[in-house]
């Protein structure tokens, strides 16, 4: 029912395009970060990779068991009914961009 007029939105180019066209009414403000990897993945080299096992990627045990840990919280975080109220009007902040 409510939603900001302005947004940033730091994240890929393709899933900031995917964002903003599911939220018309919101202007998002979308410094673009192209990543040449993820052009490159596509529904058909997923099923081909899923199929023949081909390009596994090996991880180091003790980095499996923090993602998993991190994986675990992410989806133990309780769903909301409905998104949190956003407060507008508000003075603007003065933001430095480090890159």
């Amino acid at each position: 029912e409510e939603s900001p007029n302005k947004v940033v939105l730091l994240t890929e180019c393709s899933m900031s395009d995917n964002v903003a066209s599911a939220n018309p009414g919101v202007n998002f403000i979308r410094p673009c970060n192209l990543c040449p990897h993820m052009k490159r993945i596509t529904l058909e080299n997923i099923y081909d990779c899923l199929v023949t096992g081909e390009y596994e990627v090996l991880i180091p045990e003790d980095v499996r068991i923090r993602a998993k840990q991190a994986l675990d919280a992410m989806m133990a975080l309780p769903k909301m009914a409905k998104p949190l109220a956003f407060k507008t009007g508000l003075k603007p902040l003065e933001i430095e961009m480090v890159v």
